[in-house]
């Protein structure tokens, strides 16, 4: 019987896992190595202890209504897109209004988790921590271990010959990367076209004088601001346009895809992506387009090798005097506090029941949180994890047997194995993916069962966005103000906007009407059809994360 719980970091997956314990009646214990909440996001000028946290002016590629916690609203005259400062300001009230500080030990880091001797009869867990040089060892029922994917920086040095041998320049890990004023005047080069690269890029434009970005991959831009002005995921995101993809082939739905990126700008005359390629990744930038046009940064193929002083392409060109390389090339995980025969039980993510449960221990009492990346915000997919893993533990929900559990994985783990520096291996489709979990935890909205009981919460689930208030309508955890938090979601996305109010008043409203009205036997045919076969579990379509 699982009662006391060690919760391994306090950030976004940290506290939802306390949260969760606490409301099953379990006895959580969270060790957190600095002296704060927030991990990733929590801002800090210095590198303390190598712990990695978001540059200066970072800004969430997600919105607010899209990222938050289910049960918890971010307030009302919060931006839609919120800089570090608020989105932690955010977790402070999430932690305090649920009394979550109490079960953090801050400044203590987790040293060893190891199985003890009896762990096929007790499932219990040995930890080791440190605060203040002092060492203790605890014992635990079950370990949440809520460190996250962002942890190692990954430098392929040995793929760009001569950085380390030949180049006199300077070269760094985009984690070392706190502001601009390093890089004034200087010619940089960025490698990796990620969210990360492209931001800093932009950024480093305003200073530096030249700005080269080195991109391998075909990359699709998109901005934030979609149709009408609404933030993009919250038109994007939306039960319909999962039916869409599901209904659809694939190949057509690729193109519907492509189009909708080339109405921005076409991509290809940019350089960035071709509609021909099946194998792409797609960023958020609004930005970009812009300094490419402008010739402030000058986009680049694949390094080949380094000189002393320069930087020659797989195309044969070469770019003379740079002066700073900052490699954009990602994180791998890793996990030095797992004794090394737990260690080996997964080398990515997909080694994982649902990303979550090494299938091979004797006893499910170990769950990784938070290690997966999802074409939407990973917050609501991370608090969905902890909600099922936490009712696992305390007897709610049951796991398949062993052997199912491992028929699941190997169906979903490609052979090969991939470059650690591309993450396709974490991504997947955020609707399929929280669905699947909130599945398994009992808490998964029925589309088809509201038409006939609420038709108006109906239609704003399956046609309006798939925000995580959704998973707070049935089952355990069920939120009254759940379906008030739905059907009010458009006002507190435009409230921060109504700093100046103009007049544009029209007959929205019963056009509106209408539209329900022609969308209601459109939903009574996908509820249909969904409830009748099987899910796409896995998307190969990239996208953004909080």
């Amino acid at each position: 019987m699982v009662r006391r719980v060690a919760v391994i970091g306090a950030g976004v997956g940290g506290l939802a896992s306390i949260k969760c314990c606490l409301e099953e009646g379990l006895e959580p214990t969270c060790f957190e190595r600095s002296e704060d909440i927030g991990g990733l996001w929590r801002y800090t000028d210095s590198m303390d202890g190598g712990r990695v946290s978001v540059y200066r002016s970072v800004i969430t590629n997600t919105s607010k209504e899209m990222s938050c916690f289910s049960d918890f609203p971010c307030p009302e005259d919060f931006p839609s897109f919120l800089p570090h400062g608020l989105l932690l300001e955010y977790f402070r009230m999430y932690a305090r209004h649920f009394n979550l500080l109490p079960h953090i030990r801050f400044k203590t880091t987790a040293l060893s988790v190891k199985k003890r001797p009896d762990f096929a009869t007790s499932g219990q867990w040995e930890v080791v921590t440190e605060t203040n040089g002092i060492q203790e060892l605890h014992i635990f029922d079950a370990v949440m271990v809520c460190t996250g994917h962002y942890q190692e920086p990954y430098l392929p040095l040995a793929s760009f010959p001569g950085i380390d041998t030949r180049f006199k320049g300077q070269y760094l890990h985009s984690r070392e990367y706190k502001d601009v004023e390093t890089f004034r005047g200087k010619r940089v080069l960025v490698v990796g076209i990620g969210n990360t690269g492209g931001d800093l890029s932009v950024e480093l434009s305003r200073v530096a004088a030249k700005v080269f970005l080195s991109a391998r991959s075909n990359t699709w831009v998109f901005s934030r601001v979609s149709d009408h002005g609404f933030p993009f995921d919250m038109i994007s995101t939306t039960r319909f346009h999962h039916f869409l993809d599901w209904l659809l082939p694939s190949a057509l739905a690729r193109r519907i895809r492509f189009r909708k990126f080339n109405s921005w700008f076409n991509h290809a005359n940019y350089g960035l992506a071709s509609t021909k390629s099946s194998k792409f990744k797609v960023i958020v930038n609004e930005e970009l387009p812009f300094c490419l046009l402008s010739g402030t940064v000058v986009l680049k193929p694949n390094v080949k090798e380094f000189t002393e002083s320069s930087a020659v392409f797989e195309d044969g060109t070469t770019e003379e005097n740079i002066d700073v390389v900052l490699f954009a090339t990602g994180y791998i995980f890793s996990f030095p506090f797992l004794e090394e025969s737990v260690r080996n039980l997964f080398d990515d993510n997909r080694c994982l029941y649902k990303r979550i449960f090494p299938p091979q221990l004797e006893k499910p009492t170990l769950a990784i949180i938070g290690l997966v990346q999802l074409t939407g915000s990973v917050m609501v997919g991370t608090e969905m994890q902890a909600r099922w893993v936490t009712g696992i533990f305390a007897g709610w929900n049951k796991l398949p047997p062993t052997s199912r559990m491992m028929a699941d994985v190997l169906k979903k783990k490609p052979p090969v194995k991939r470059n650690p520096s591309e993450r396709e291996n974490l991504k997947m489709s955020f609707i399929s993916y929280t669905d699947e979990i909130a599945s398994c935890a009992g808490v998964k909205p029925n589309v088809l069962r509201l038409l006939l009981t609420d038709p108006r919460l109906a239609l704003a689930i399956f046609f309006g966005p798939c925000t995580p208030y959704q998973y707070r309508l049935v089952g355990r955890g069920k939120w009254s103000g759940a379906r008030d938090a739905i059907l009010t979601q458009w006002q507190r996305t435009l409230k921060p906007l109504r700093t100046r109010v103009v007049d544009d008043s029209s007959g929205s409203s019963s056009s509106w009407c209408w539209m329900c009205l022609l969308a209601l036997p459109v939903a009574l045919t996908a509820g249909f059809l969904l409830s009748k076969s099987p899910q796409p579990g896995w998307s190969l379509r990239a996208g953004p994360q909080l």
